[in-house]
């Protein structure tokens, strides 16, 4: 087409918007097709999160597709980024520099995980490149190799190199679990039957799902493996997400049974990067339709995703511990939204946030009504009840109570159904992980860093040397500094402490241990003592035949907003290892937190979540309301926090709000230390400072974008030191 001839009066000619892209340099043989690449560049720097335009020279145009790592050069070094879009034109009139090489031809990037990945970053008011760092694994040449091979040698055969996922029928063959004892358990969860038929007609339905027990026809592991081939036998893919690698490996027994190895991926960071690469690229390329592994799973980029099956969500192992500090929980439900997926959250207790979801109608709750409730727990006793309170005079000083003692043996010698193992559940590992002095009751603490001492070992308690947990330094006369005494009791007794003290109390009965550094996976249903801390309680064949919960009041006092549904929940997880009332199991609990206990004894987990979170919405605590930390220096919390206000204070603010009422009550900065042992005041200024801020939900998208805004600005200018920014933090102060 050619262009008019302009005027006779006009000052200079534009050129004709067709001849060519605007800026761009000429170059042999021209530019290919969308000639401007944008990047995001993979770096952790606030204000470099946006795209970046590279030119795609002509011999990389093939390679260069949205998706694909590449190396570009900024500023004076290469850095990695990846290929969001090709355009025609650029969006600066800057000179472009051309990309360095296309890492891989790969297009790692989903369209759909880019788009999750955003909305992380806006929700935790971090980066995209820190979110996709987590979301997608270390490259692994010889894996791509392995891959190419694969697919050009069937084409050579004649013979597709995509391995099917089972479809319903076949994967229900190749179960070793009858088809009618897995329908009796979605048949007594209310609202199953109309959730399932809703994710077969490609809708989106979300729930959450309180399992009465966690062994025999309610076996967590075989809930989850029939619900990812469920949504598979509809043709859509699924992902599992359990908190840890024993829930991953019987998850991954449950779908060999029921859809086949060929029939799932497993992404966690424990096989290595290798297997993990290899699962990642089958997910991608459809290959597999089921995406199966520890919270990373959560990014996997299964197509076609029809349901999203979320584990135990109150575990501290599903928060991310790298910015932005991500909960898996709240990025499930990022992508139900996105992706259009159905959703479940399923345990065997209820985290508040999840009553909130419940409470809101946002999540509808399945549920066993109250007689299927009583016909698949155990009976729950306390020792702290009126009833045991009279019959034992020793209950307050004794570690195991007469009630339990009676459970044990009991159940040791089947009193009350078949006998079989017993669980002790305590908090915590070692021997003697702590000691008083024996007159004042002070703490022992170490004399080089503070550290809590303690007795490791049964041999170091015989010589009386203790040694400290933080630095590992030995003491053997250590003197009371508040009262000079030299005599020490236990604060606690550890796993390995409780064990031996068992054996004297039982003896001819096997003790067994399963604590951080040795966890036992499952034990037989023979008679036996299985001493375990939290979260590391093995499964047993059939069911414990008891189990008893010790240490209950130690563990409740410990400070902290979330303990008291943190030890619930353990109680619960506990709970659900033991056979139901029927075939005599019993539960065994020793604390006198009336709350708390009374809901194990009602076994009512969603009652007391409720609670909790009315009590939280009246003081505005989290998950009433959502809350922000920054953390760091002093001078730089503060320098910070009025970025926060500044950049909160342009935004446009809500009709009828008064003057200055963006302003925000933050709490702090106050030194997250004790002030009395930093010494001077140049300590004081360098230790580090906290700030807390707890806002309305309405005011969420305003405050944590002007977080955002201050993270950009503080990194641009670099005035003071950088902060650390965590928008609903899993471990509250």
């Amino acid at each position: 087409m050619t262009a008019a001839p302009p005027p006779d009066d006009a000052l200079f000619i534009l050129p004709d918007p067709e001849e060519g892209p605007r800026g761009l340099p000429e170059v042999a043989g021209g530019w290919p097709d969308d000639p401007v690449a944008q990047v995001l560049l993979d770096s952790p720097v606030p204000h470099l999160d946006r795209e970046f335009d590279y030119l795609v020279p002509r011999e990389m145009d093939a390679e260069a597709q949205p998706g694909v790592r590449v190396k570009v050069r900024f500023g004076h070094r290469d850095v990695t980024g990846w290929l969001i879009r090709r355009t025609a034109e650029p969006s600066t009139g800057t000179k472009l520099q051309p990309l360095r090489r296309v890492v891989s031809a790969e297009q790692v990037l989903a369209p759909e995980v880019l788009a999750l990945a955003r909305a992380a970053a806006r929700r935790y008011a971090g980066t995209t490149a820190d979110v996709l760092r987590l979301a997608l694994p270390p490259r692994v040449a010889k894996v791509e190799k392995e891959l190419r091979v694969a697919q050009v040698v069937p084409e050579a055969t004649g013979q597709s190199g995509v391995t099917d996922t089972p479809s319903g029928a076949e994967a229900e063959e190749t179960s070793s679990e009858p088809a009618s004892q897995r329908a009796q358990v979605w048949s007594e969860l209310s609202g199953a039957e109309a959730f399932w038929t809703a994710v077969a007609e490609g809708g989106h339905p979300r729930s959450a799902v309180v399992l009465p027990s966690a062994h025999g026809a309610w076996d967590a592991a075989v809930i989850l493996a029939d619900s990812a081939a469920l949504a598979v036998s509809a043709g859509r893919g699924a992902v599992v997400v359990v908190p840890d690698q024993r829930d991953l490996d019987r998850l991954c027994r449950a779908l060999d049974e029921r859809v086949g190895p060929e029939g799932y991926a497993r992404l966690t960071a424990e096989d290595g990067p290798t297997p993990r690469y290899r699962s990642f690229l089958q997910l991608l390329h459809g290959s597999r339709r089921i995406a199966v592994g520890t919270r990373s799973a959560i990014w996997a980029p299964v197509q076609d995703l029809g349901l999203i099956l979320v584990w135990n969500d109150g575990d501290s192992l599903l928060a991310e511990p790298r910015a932005p500090y991500a909960h898996t929980r709240e990025v499930a439900l990022l992508r139900s939204e996105l992706d259009g997926a159905a959703l479940m959250f399923a345990s065997t207790a209820r985290t508040p946030e999840i009553q909130r979801l419940v409470e809101s109608g946002w999540l509808q709750e399945l549920a066993v009504d109250r007689p299927g409730l009583h016909a698949a727990t155990p009976r729950v006793v306390s020792t702290a009840d009126s009833w045991e309170s009279e019959r034992d005079p020793f209950l307050q000083r004794a570690r195991l109570p007469q009630a339990a003692w009676r459970a044990a043996r009991e159940a040791l010698e089947g009193r009350h159904g078949e006998p079989g193992p017993v669980l002790v559940q305590v908090a915590r590992s070692g021997f003697i992980p702590a000691v008083l002095c024996q007159d004042c009751g002070t703490p022992a603490r170490c004399q080089a860093c503070a550290g809590p001492l303690g007795y490791p070992d049964r041999h170091a308690a015989a010589r009386s040397e203790l040694a400290c947990r933080w630095c590992g330094r030995r003491e053997r006369r250590f003197a009371c500094p508040e009262c000079g005494g030299q005599r020490l009791r236990a604060g606690s007794r550890g796993v390995d402490r409780t064990a031996e003290e068992l054996g004297r109390a039982f003896p001819h009965t096997p003790v067994l241990s399963s604590s951080g550094d040795h966890i036992l996976s499952t034990v037989t249903d023979r008679p036996a003592l299985v001493v375990a801390t939290t979260g590391a309680e093995p499964v047993a064949e059939g069911g414990y035949a008891a189990a008893l919960l010790l240490d209950g009041d130690a563990q409740l006092q410990r400070e902290g907003l979330r303990v008291p549904e943190q030890v619930l929940a353990h109680w619960f997880a506990a709970a659900s290892l033991v056979r139901s009332r029927q075939d005599g199991g019993a539960v065994v609990v020793t604390a006198s937190q009336q709350e708390v206990v009374g809901a194990l004894v009602r076994m009512d987990p969603a009652g007391f979540a409720s609670r909790q979170l009315e009590e939280r919405r009246q003081l505005h605590l989290p998950p009433g309301a959502r809350m922000a930390e920054v953390t760091g220096p002093a001078g730089a919390v503060e320098a910070f926090l009025t970025l926060v206000d500044e950049a909160l204070a342009v935004q446009p603010q809500r009709p009828g709000a008064p003057a200055g009422a963006h302003a925000l009550p933050w709490i702090g900065p106050v030194p997250v230390e004790d002030p009395r042992v930093l010494g001077t005041a140049e300590a004081y200024d360098d230790v580090p400072h906290r700030a807390l801020l707890f806002f309305p939900y309405a005011r969420a998208e305003q405050v944590v974008g002007a977080l955002r805004a201050a993270r950009s600005a503080a990194s641009a200018r670099r005035e003071h030191e950088p902060v650390r920014v965590r928008v609903d933090p899993a471990d509250l102060p």
